[in-house]
């Protein structure tokens, strides 16, 4: 009864249906991710008509992959499968077996996990899924992050962290590449895309559907090799290799097929390392000019000293100088982007916002001591004085250490 790889020249009836269903499901769901939208119209109608969405939604998602419209084409997918499957079980009945179309079945699930594999893989190890939290962001308060900006903070702040989740989805889609190795790259994807469904099921991460559907497709192929599996480690008996169905037996294709395998795995890497060339997503080693938090101590404006009430949205809370970025925090948390450039030969900066570029320096900047900086000048029309001094972040600074005397868990 379970679909297995090894050649076998009649299946029984469970086994056909149980391999239509899945073939149908699947392959409808991998044409459907990338043409859902050319079907647009009549979608949208089933959604109306049977699932009484009353709504106005888009189809792009705009960036999440669990909008309205990816549960009604999954919708779709599942009423059209089991159609499809039933009339396929009911006119095909006679045929005993379906070896090669599995074995090609086959051949573009690992194409397919193997693809996405390296996409999510590299991502990670170049630095650009989870940028490195920028200093803005480590000052606002905990409560104000959603869960998955939460997810998304606590993986961009630790590079190795990140580069070991992106080696182990990448070794899953090498080992998925030759067929030697694919119940063993079949089962570390399986592996490391569990731990994924269950951060984006906990962390309201919007992957929820594709990242379950890759971890159900890695199953199904690991599945198709489990009888060696549950002999070794479960029920500890001896187990014997058998014959895998191979639809062309011409070693010349074979060989064809390794060189061609190489050539797109060099190609496919290549792609994904130069796209990590001149990205400062990480953290970054050179760090600009009087780069920091600075906490205004003393704000004057046209001559008023103006008091740190939490409720005053003119008064300055911080100027955050990062490495491309620089904002001001207001004392209601407000946060408003400005361009910083100072002239550390004239002791002058520039402070515009907006889109229009600023050509004169508006401000004189005075550092009374390493962690304490003047600033006078106009903006907007107003005069200001301000006194900032430089605030130090434990989660910036901390560090890696060996030794902990004891754990520091602020």
């Amino acid at each position: 009864m379970v679909i297995t790889q090894e050649y076998q020249e009649k299946w029984s009836s469970t086994k056909k249906a149980l391999f239509k269903f899945i073939f149908t499901y699947f392959s409808l769901y991998i044409v459907l991710l990338f043409a859902g939208r050319l079907f647009e119209t009549p979608f949208k109608w089933v959604g109306e008509t049977f699932l009484n969405i009353d709504y106005s939604y888009d189809v792009s998602g705009f960036g999440s992959g669990d909008h309205t419209y990816a549960y009604v084409t999954l919708f779709i997918n599942v009423i059209l499968t089991v159609f499809i499957s039933l009339t396929w079980i009911v006119l095909d009945r006679s045929r005993p077996s379906y070896n090669k179309l599995l074995y090609w079945f086959i051949v573009i699930l690992r194409i397919f996990l193997v693809f996405f594999m390296f996409t999510y893989g590299f991502v990670k190890l170049i630095q650009l899924q989870f940028p490195y939290p920028s200093l803005t962001q480590m000052l606002e308060p905990l409560g104000h992050f959603s869960p998955m900006g939460l997810a998304w903070t606590y993986l961009g702040y630790s590079k190795g962290f990140n580069m070991f989740m992106g080696l182990m989805e990448v070794s899953g889609g090498l080992l998925l590449i030759p067929r030697r190795t694919s119940t063993l790259g079949a089962f570390v994807t399986m592996g490391v895309m569990l731990q994924v469904v269950v951060m984006n099921f906990m962390f309201d991460i919007p992957v929820k559907l594709f990242s379950t559907h890759l971890t159900l497709m890695a199953l199904f192929l690991f599945s198709t090799d489990l009888k060696r599996f549950v002999n070794v480690f479960i029920t500890n008996k001896p187990t014997t290799s058998y014959s895998f169905y191979h639809p062309i037996k011409e070693a010349s294709y074979h060989k064809a097929i390794f060189w061609i395998k190489s050539a797109l795995l060099v190609i496919l890497i290549g792609i994904f390392l130069s796209q990590g060339l001149g990205n400062d997503r990480g953290k970054p080693s050179n760090t600009p000019y009087l780069f920091g938090i600075w906490e205004v101590s003393e704000f004057i404006k046209n001559g008023d000293t103006i008091k740190p009430l939490t409720t005053d949205k003119e008064r300055w809370r911080y100027l955050i100088i990062d490495h491309n970025t620089t904002t001001v925090k207001m004392m209601d948390d407000e946060n408003h982007p400005y361009r910083f450039e100072p002239d550390s030969m004239a002791k002058k900066v520039k402070i515009y916002g907006g889109g229009i570029k600023s050509e004169t320096y508006n401000f004189n900047y005075k550092l009374l001591d390493t962690n304490t900086m003047k600033l006078d000048g106009k903006l907007y029309f107003n005069d200001l004085s301000i006194e900032l001094k430089r605030k130090d972040l434990l989660l910036y600074s901390r560090g890696f250490h060996w030794i902990n005397e004891k754990p520091l868990n602020r």
